[in-house]
């Protein structure tokens, strides 16, 4: 069984090198030690939900928090393709749904979207809470998932908002994919991004409606900003199962899960 896997703060582990002690301390610590019980000599992974991770081993349990050895420091590059999921507000939670397995299989990105068919919308108190609520999701996610990388979560936008971040993201070489039943072109047929620069990264981003889907009117916007309509298969797809599923498919394209 994989190690359990438990968050510091991005840019927290850059001074820490195999052979050292490590205190994980706070709500992470307590979890850990008394939540979890982990004992002596278990491994547990530390990230830092920017690439670095921590291979540890439990050497105590104090009131202070879990004593760790360092065996290792493993620093996960990011990759050259970002995956953003662009997922619209949706009932029910299955917006939420769509965010933690997207984190599952690997999306690098989630952006809140206020389609125009939404129907949940989030204003004022309710939108910070509500993009709150995405961050721990996706923490959560990223922990269950063994992941080294938290996604980052982006405040919400509407669909004008949206059509700029499309351009911008195209300009610079990347892709925006708009997942619609009515499309022609296969997922799988579509030229993914590579970046000019071999060093370089860019970003595909994959859109998904609300329930009621993508009004045409919106469509139009979003594929005259430069981004390009797709389907997924023969089904149509729950606004919670669209994304996770199209990210697997681009993941699996650009060589993660080989």
């Amino acid at each position: 069984m994989s190690a359990p896997v438990f968050l510091a703060e991005p840019g927290s582990l850059s001074g820490v090198r195999a052979g050292d002690a490590y205190l994980l301390d706070g709500a992470e610590g307590r979890h850990a030690g008394v939540v979890q019980r982990r004992a002596p000599g278990e491994r547990v992974d530390v990230v830092d939900g920017a690439g670095v991770r921590l291979v540890g081993v439990v050497e105590d349990v104090s009131s202070a928090g879990v004593h760790l050895r360092v065996d290792d420091v493993v620093v996960e590059p990011a990759p050259a393709v970002a995956l953003v999921l662009v997922q619209a507000l949706a009932k029910g939670d299955r917006d939420e749904l769509a965010i933690e397995a997207a984190t599952e299989v690997g999306a690098d990105g989630v952006l809140p979207w206020q389609a125009d068919r939404s129907i949940v919308v989030w204003r004022g108190e309710r939108a910070a809470k509500s993009r709150a609520r995405w961050l721990g999701t996706v923490r959560t996610a990223a922990k269950q998932s063994r992941r080294a990388r938290v996604p980052d979560v982006g405040t919400a936008v509407d669909s004008r908002a949206l059509a700029r971040r499309v351009g911008d993201v195209v300009a610079a070489g990347g892709a925006a994919l708009v997942l619609h039943e009515e499309a022609s072109e296969p997922i799988a047929d579509v030229v993914l991004p590579v970046p000019a620069d071999g060093d370089g990264t860019c970003e595909c981003l994959v859109v998904v409606g609300p329930e009621g889907g993508i009004g045409d009117a919106e469509l139009a916007l979003l594929v005259d900003a430069g981004a390009r309509a797709v389907r997924l298969g023969p089904h149509v797809l729950r606004t919670s199962t669209a994304g996770p599923v199209a990210l697997a498919l681009l993941a699996q394209r650009l060589g993660r899960w080989s």
